[in-house]
């Protein structure tokens, strides 16, 4: 269905309406191709769409709207959606591409890099930034006549073009031995790019780069021999210290088992790679300053083969590890890589799952009512950890397992806790949906980094891992700095309030105790029924702090003393009124600056008597707000946040916007 229209007059229970969760369904529709073209051809009932997944459009429209904090339009959005999803997916093969990239193609089955970009997209843009990936095919190797210049020529899997690049030197030899030839595959990052000028060359060329991979396929005779002869004779347990000092090289084959994050030493960055020998034997694997773009080239699971890397000693470098030595990428180092074969496993889904029990079918249903059955395949890692980020559909609680990555929910947010047992910045936040709850812990770089955040919110959370704990329970984890990991608020979500196609307005009266999501409302203030107070708050989380003894402030929803980080705001109560009744609500932070019309500051600096006349100047203003019950049955371990917030009070107003 691909009419906005017809989308919002599904069947369903009318208090349980969500118009965002209906324009991801409405922008999916118009960007997916016919379910019939989806259907495998060999008739399995496998789903193999090309359209976009439920959690790219979700997070897509979210991203949309932080940059247009004034609202969007339903075109607006499509229209971005609908450029962002060609631009990332120009990855169907061109009618014109070199035979030989051609054959290799057919043999293509792992996942493509996180930083790829095309060839054709560096002549569209006359650009390359240093931290791409070009996942390329050698189409020939040659020699600059009359020099001793090497240049190969690359094509790629979804360009036309090809373009030059001038061989390193410590590359060089390779092409002597003829293992980089038509037809070889390499990685390459760190690349400078030389534009085509008028005075000068008439040709697009990419600079010699030392960050590039070669990649090897064990199923190729050449191949495997290379590997078992080259590197499969130098265990790690024979590198010493001792050997290598008297230069000593060595050849070695070992798994990437961690990639682990981006240092900072000073003005020093590096990373540590972590890499397991067929023994089981483990090092680390370290790249220093300009060399950490190596990591983009490398993926977990891949085996990584290193002709000559330089050993140094782990003491030296600071590294905890049981082994003496550790490895790192020297002047000579050559590295070999075999890709990660990508696994997909056949996931069962229906076609038209019910949002409110969730897309898993229930044995309880009668088959003649039973939605249509289909199959996806979705990525699976040697763990047998399925990949869910390119799943077709919402997510929900239910369908939750173990061995899920890449998982997305959208909720409302019933508890948060901070683990007091560790230095970490590890809060626990029960979401809950039509389906039932669950516990996701949020592991952050430093601290939280969310903003406010309280009971009663609307969130999406993508980015999500599930796992079984040691006492069998399922454990939701989401760490800030995984690649595909985001965390919006939708309750103060400024564009929400003013993109009519992503909300539906309600009346007061249409609020209950059994209301759990976010409501739109259209309101006067009746000013003579007004509290406005004078409270500090963190600045880092917007919550607000607490005096304890010997004069230090404690934040009562992070449990650490704030020091600097303190701020004034509003703690306001207020009665909001329409034509079907009136509620008390209170809220803070920029929400009540927005409804006062005046900064904390400016309004405390005002005499007392002005003070108490101010509110009755914005009498029967109008104003558009989003209002959430902050008063969540079940919550037990946060009382002491929610009474210090709410003051009993059910309603707290987390958006507000002016009527004109």
């Amino acid at each position: 269905m691909n009419s906005l229209d017809s989308v919002m007059d599904i069947d369903q229970p009318k208090n349980q309406e969500d118009p965002f969760l209906k324009f991801i369904d409405y922008a999916r529709s118009a960007l997916s191709p016919e379910p019939d073209e989806n259907l495998d051809p060999n008739g399995n009932g496998a789903e193999t769409s090309t359209g976009p997944s439920w959690n790219w459009i979700a997070s897509r429209i979210l991203k949309t709207c932080s940059a247009y904090s004034s609202g969007v339009t339903a075109a607006i959005l499509l229209s971005d959606i609908s450029q962002a999803w060609s631009e990332q997916h120009r990855d169907r093969p061109p009618k014109k591409m070199p035979e030989c990239v051609k054959q290799s193609r057919k043999k293509y089955k792992r996942r493509k890099l996180p930083n790829t970009v095309t060839i054709d997209s560096i002549f569209e843009k006359n650009f390359l930034s240093l931290n791409s990936v070009l996942e390329a095919v050698i189409v020939e190797a040659f020699v600059l006549p009359g020099t001793n210049i090497s240049m190969l020529s690359l094509g790629d899997y979804w360009s036309s073009n090809t373009i030059d690049i001038y061989l390193h030197q410590r590359y060089c030899d390779l092409t002597r031995n003829g293992l980089l030839k038509k037809g070889r595959e390499i990685f390459l990052t760190g690349c400078y790019l030389r534009p085509a000028t008028k005075g000068g060359s008439a040709y697009m060329r990419l600079l010699p780069t030392e960050y590039l991979t070669i990649l090897l396929d064990e199923a190729e005779d050449g191949d495997l021999m290379l590997i078992g002869t080259k590197f499969c004779s130098d265990p790690f347990c024979s590198i010493s210290l001792a050997a290598a000092y008297k230069d000593v090289c060595y050849s070695l084959y070992a798994r990437i088992e961690i990639i682990g994050p981006l240092e900072v030493h000073g003005t020093l960055q590096s990373k540590q790679i972590t890499l397991v020998d067929n023994d089981g034997v483990k090092l680390q694997f370290l790249l220093w300053g300009d060399q950490v773009v190596l990591a983009n080239l490398l993926s977990v699971g891949s085996m990584l083969a290193l002709d000559r890397p330089y050993i140094a000693s782990s003491v030296d470098r600071g590294i905890e590890t049981s082994n003496e030595v550790c490895l790192e990428f020297g002047s000579t180092t050559q590295l070999f890589l075999v890709p990660l074969i990508q696994h997909e496993e056949q996931v069962s889904v229906a076609l038209t799952p019910n949002r409110y029990q969730g897309s898993r079918l229930q044995s309880t249903i009668d088959p003649s009512q039973a939605p249509q059955v289909s199959q996806v395949s979705l990525p699976c890692d040697s763990h047998g950890s399925i990949d869910f980020s390119s799943y077709p559909f919402q997510s929900f609680v239910t369908d939750l397992h173990d061995k899920m990555t890449g998982v997305s929910l959208y909720g409302v947010v019933t508890n948060i806790t901070r683990e007091r047992s560790t230095t970490e910045a590890i809060f626990s936040l029960r979401v809950e949906d039509t389906t039932g709850a669950i516990w996701a812990k949020l592991h952050f770089v430093k601290c939280w980094s969310l903003r406010r955040l309280s009971i009663g919110h609307t969130v999406y959370i993508s980015g999500l891992t599930c796992s079984m704990t040691k006492r069998k329970g399922l454990e939701a984890l989401w760490f800030e700095n995984t690649a595909g990991a985001s965390f919006f608020n939708l309750s103060s979500l400024p564009a929400l309030l003013n993109s009519s196609c992503l909300h539906k307005l309600s009346s007061l009266s249409d609020l209950s105790s059994q209301t759990s999501c976010m409501q739109i409302v259209q309101v006067w203030l009746k000013m003579k029924m007004v509290h406005v107070s004078k409270r500090f708050s963190h600045a880092i989380c917007g919550h607000f702090v607490t005096e304890q003894p010997n004069d230090v402030l404690e934040c009562s929803f992070c449990n650490t003393s704030c020091g600097a980080e303190v701020i004034h705001t509003f703690y306001l109560k207020i009665t909001l009124a329409d034509e079907s009744g009136e509620v008390s609500a209170w809220c803070t932070g920029h929400t009540a600056t927005e409804l006062l019309q005046i900064s904390p500051d400016e309004f405390f600096e005002l005499p007392e008597d002005d003070q108490a006349m101010y509110p009755t100047s914005l009498e029967k203003q109008r104003f558009t707000v989003a209002i959430v019950n902050c008063k969540q049955q079940g919550c037990g371990p946060n009382d002491a946040l929610r009474v210090l917030e709410t003051e009993g009070i059910s309603w707290e107003i987390t958006g507000a916007l002016k009527s004109e």
